[in-house]
């Protein structure tokens, strides 16, 4: 299989802001550090990370489901990142907890539980993001049922 890029382009703002090119073909991003080091006008790079892993799971589920013809829409998704010191005093991403809530109620869903087995292997963002930081993932349905 033939690897595949993905690239971005920064180019710096004022202060610690960036704008971030996908292409011609997608709307930049405007990113920022918060306060007090930038002034917080834009996502940090943490809650950009967030939402890479946020999308990528969503995405995932949503297009498993999609496989057995089933509609979980719409699909939503909360991610935290906890931002801390490691052992060597240095901030980081500690680790992430997504939950993940169904459109509707579980119980409309065939193939639920086959597809919540395994739609976490496929999320290309996530399982690249596991070999550094802890990810814990949660699945509601639309009654607020834990089915993951």
């Amino acid at each position: 299989m033939t690897a595949q890029t993905e690239s971005v382009h920064l180019r710096q703002g004022a202060g610690f802001e960036f704008d971030v090119s996908f292409g011609p073909a997608l709307p930049a991003l405007h990113a920022d550090l918060p306060p007090p080091t930038g002034g917080g006008k834009g996502p940090s790079p943490e809650q950009m990370l967030a939402a890479a892993v946020g999308n990528c799971l969503s995405a995932s589920l949503l297009f498993a489901l999609r496989k057995f013809k089933q509609s979980p829409d719409p699909v939503s998704a909360d991610v935290e990142a906890e931002v801390g010191r490691n052992a060597e005093g240095r901030q980081r991403v500690l680790g992430m907890r997504a939950r993940i809530a169904l459109g509707v109620p579980a119980d409309r869903l065939e193939n639920l539980q086959r597809v919540l087995d395994t739609f976490e292997t496929y999320c290309t963002v996530t399982q690249s993001v596991r070999a550094a930081i802890p990810v814990t993932v949660e699945v509601v349905d639309s009654l607020g049922a834990r089915v993951k």
